[in-house]
């Protein structure tokens, strides 16, 4: 009943820049919080990223000054702006939601909702 799509991923030089967004789809009511998460080879899921429903962020230390996370609560979409990318930031990058949603005649949630991931390839 909801889906978080992605899109933006690819290979890029270090230095350069991508931007990815996540739109969320489906009998949504309302999403709270939202963000971004990456997990690279042999390694856990970490906190790229996140933003409330009101616009405040937080950010892991490995990306503060070169990532920007922004969202649009009208088209329920999340971006990441990844500039001066590195090698270190080559993984998997998930989106997530935090939302309520309509099930029937009644609302459910606030329940987790993951993207499929979208890799980013940073590499000369």
């Amino acid at each position: 009943q909801v889906q978080l799509v992605e899109s933006g991923g690819g290979l890029v030089q270090p230095g350069g820049s991508l931007r990815l967004s996540c739109a969320a789809s489906g009998r949504i009511a309302s999403i709270n919080g939202m963000g971004w998460y990456r997990q690279a080879p042999g390694k856990q899921r970490e906190l790229v990223a996140t933003i409330t429903k009101g616009g405040s962020t937080n950010y892991a230390d490995s990306v503060k000054g070169r990532f920007t996370i922004s969202r649009d609560n009208v088209k329920n979409t999340v971006y990441l702006q990844m500039n001066s990318l590195k090698p270190e930031d080559t993984a998997v990058y998930y989106c997530n939601a935090n939302l309520i949603y309509y099930s029937g005649s009644y609302y459910r949630g606030p329940d987790d909702y993951w993207g499929q991931g979208t890799q980013v390839t940073v590499s000369s």
